[in-house]
């Protein structure tokens, strides 16, 4: 489960970045933004490997 957390968060991450560079969709790549960050944060603090 925590290898799967840890994948949406890079997908999300590369869809911002996309969506950031190439579209306008307004504050719903920050919402994606926000969601992946805190996934990244979430693992950090549980101290989970890749």
């Amino acid at each position: 489960m925590s290898s799967l957390l840890y994948a949406i968060a890079v997908i999300l991450i590369i869809a911002w970045a996309l969506g950031f560079f190439v579209y306008s969709a307004g504050g719903l790549i920050h919402i994606l933004l926000v969601i992946a960050i805190v996934a990244i944060i979430l693992r950090l603090i549980r101290g989970e490997r890749i």
